[in-house]
């Protein structure tokens, strides 16, 4: 990359940060908290393939497994997708299109089901 095409790419930058506005208290993520969060997924996702093979638990096994999915979606939008970074009312649009789609999913389940198709 030449001098001309780099300070190209620079102004590009800095005319995305200036569009976005400055953020107040900006949200730098270390990359240990990253970490800690792949960490996490992956015993989540290593208890989740465990209690499979547990006889004991099969009477419970879907709701532990949809309980155990919903953390990790959580962890994943918050940290991954700055959610948890972003204000009260962008979080809580997504949680609105998020419970908007589960809607329809389980409205169209249930029709579905009741017409025997």
């Amino acid at each position: 990359m030449n001098e001309r095409e780099a300070a190209r790419a620079h102004g590009a930058v800095r005319g995305h940060a200036e569009a976005h506005g400055a953020h107040e208290g900006a949200h730098v993520v270390p990359t240990s908290t990253y970490l800690k969060v792949g960490l996490v997924l992956a015993v989540i996702t290593a208890v989740e393939f465990g209690i499979v093979y547990v006889p004991a638990l099969k009477p419970v096994l879907i709701p532990l497994l949809l309980i155990l999915s919903a953390a990790k979606f959580v962890l994943v939008a918050g940290f991954f997708m700055h959610l948890k970074f972003d204000r009260w009312v962008l979080a809580g649009f997504f949680a609105a299109g998020l419970i908007l789609a589960l809607g329809t999913y389980l409205g169209l389940g249930a029709i579905f089901a009741h017409r025997g198709g």
